[in-house]
């Protein structure tokens, strides 16, 4: 374990910004952090369904049902991104010019974030999430646009969390 003095703020600061002192083994509980890699980091332009399929491997139709459950419930437009070379790509579900989920395509699973504003944290902390995302939110860090949720998605039961999640976004 690490003490807050290693990194010369205060404990006061890192509880205002959402940090928490606890080794990240014990913080990561839904395991959505950025340790896995994007399968498109280096890639020169948009990948295509194709590569994005392969990339995915078996959770490919996890991807699709999650894109087709996000467009038939409101968010229709997408928007493919990149925030650089060392990132990769990921694509951006969004309800006319807002930005609903983030999908990164990985290695054998979909990274789903989210940055959910004040009102959306406290709607999701009543939808009946998992108690393995319900920490992820608890510990998740907090920005000036909102609080940021990553998650990854490896089996269909994952997806539920998700939809909800997409859910409470959307009315928030």
């Amino acid at each position: 374990m690490f003490h807050v003095e290693q990194f010369g703020r205060s404990q006061r600061w890192i509880e205002y910004r959402g940090y928490t002192a606890e080794p990240k083994a014990k913080r990561r509980v839904g395991g959505g952090g950025m340790e896995i890699r994007n399968a498109f980091v280096g890639h020169p332009g948009v990948p295509t369904q194709e590569e994005v399929d392969a990339a995915l491997g078996l959770t490919a139709p996890l991807w699709h049902e999650l894109v087709g459950w996000v467009h038939q419930h409101g968010a229709p437009e997408e928007e493919w991104k990149s925030s650089g070379e060392k990132y990769g790509w990921s694509l951006r579900l969004k309800q006319k010019k807002r930005n609903i989920v983030y999908l990164s395509p990985c290695a054998g699973c979909v990274r789903v974030a989210f940055v959910l504003g004040d009102r959306a944290v406290e709607a999701a902390k009543t939808a009946g999430l998992p108690k393995a995302v319900a920490e992820e939110l608890e510990h998740a860090p907090r920005y000036p646009e909102g609080t940021g949720l990553r998650l990854t998605v490896r089996k269909h039961s994952d997806l539920a969390a998700i939809e909800k999640l997409v859910a409470v976004k959307m009315a928030h």
